[in-house]
């Protein structure tokens, strides 16, 4: 489990927004089928297609993608024999990295021009190279101060910024880690929101809070919470392996479903089980339509920013950037074909990408 840096990171709970769901999506970044691998890169012929295709079919469903700035992780496995050496292991970089630079947003225009144009999506900082010497290669932010975190964001917030990339000032810390020290770089950056607390098996309920996963714990499981340096903080709650069952509890508490994807399903040495493939793509699909016969208007669809702004003081929900000219292919040029339902019981009730 990542360290979570404090035994009280959390400071108190906040007025409750109504039920709402937010899907979002980590590790997006310029990489192409085997460069080192596809994470958007390819646009709407890769795995932004399939996000595009569940957003053709939930016209309220709005996304979130954390995207680095400058990536350069080519596996979360280390591979070097100098994992095997104590002291050394610690200090040096355990699997082969991208040279720095090449994965930068400021080189990859179009990658940038095409996510500025994706309909109803909300872009977040995922970390500046999401790497780290030792053996949690995934997991950027460690024993880090706050100089070198605050240099590391900072530099982060320019590549966005230089790149044109239109983007809210959430973070989602790379393997969920959020010392301290990234905290209060993120509260002196003007950060506003961070997602950590993944917990996907404690019991839903009003009053739950996160013990069991990744990032910190003692959080709320389903309301967003301050910390102590003022950010909001939202958990997870809500995955590929998560029943639909999870999802109606945490809605019926007035929570806010907090649903996880990886733009990836398969890295070198690793697979993502919420990978954004054509089964799990199906799986939302069906559980959005149940979440819509079920709640109707009850339930806002939104994204995590847009909470934020809404508890900064503005009424209700703040409402989201101009939708730019559409990019979505046409529905059959973007279909995910249909796959055995593994991760929900029965049959779909309704269409099934072709």
């Amino acid at each position: 489990m990542a360290d979570n840096g404090s035994n009280s990171p959390i400071r108190n709970f906040l007025p409750r927004p109504r039920p709402a769901v937010v899907l979002t999506v980590d590790d997006v970044f310029p990489g192409r089928r085997n460069a080192p691998f596809e994470a958007g890169g390819d646009l709407e012929k890769g795995a932004l297609g399939r996000l595009l295709w569940l957003l053709t079919r939930h016209p309220r469903l709005r996304m979130t993608l954390f995207v680095t700035p400058d990536w350069r992780e080519v596996t979360p496995v280390p591979t070097s024999p100098l994992r095997h050496i104590p002291w050394l292991r610690d200090r040096c970089y355990l699997a082969p990295i991208l040279p720095k630079g090449s994965m930068d947003l400021r080189r990859h225009s179009s990658f940038v021009s095409f996510l500025n144009a994706l309909p109803r999506t909300e872009i977040g900082l995922h970390g500046l190279h999401h790497i780290h010497p030792g053996r949690r290669i995934a997991v950027e932010f460690q024993q880090q101060d706050v100089a070198t975190c605050t240099a590391m964001m900072r530099e982060a917030i320019t590549i966005f910024e230089d790149a044109g990339l239109v983007f809210s000032r959430g973070l989602q810390p790379p393997g969920w880690n959020l010392p301290p020290a990234l905290r209060a770089a993120c509260a002196a950056l003007g950060v506003e929101w961070v997602t950590s607390g993944r917990d996907l098996r404690t019991r839903v309920a009003g009053d739950a809070i996160t013990a069991e996963g990744f990032g910190l714990q003692g959080s709320s499981l389903v309301f967003p919470q301050r910390t102590a340096e003022g950010l909001l903080h939202f958990p997870t709650n809500f995955q590929a392996t998560s029943p639909a069952e999870r999802a109606f509890e945490i809605l019926d508490a007035g929570g806010i479903l907090s649903v996880k994807a990886h733009i990836t399903k398969q890295v070198p040495g690793h697979t993502h089980f919420d990978g954004v493939d054509r089964l799990y793509m199906n799986y939302l699909d069906r559980l959005f339509h149940d979440i819509e016969d079920r709640y109707g208007d009850d339930v806002a669809w939104t994204t995590m920013g847009e909470i934020a702004a809404g508890l900064r003081g503005q009424a209700g929900f703040a409402t989201p950037r101009a939708r730019p000219p559409a990019v979505a292919p046409p529905l059959e040029e973007a279909a995910i074909e249909q796959a055995p339902a593994t991760t929900a019981p029965a049959a779909p009730r309704r269409a099934a990408a072709a």
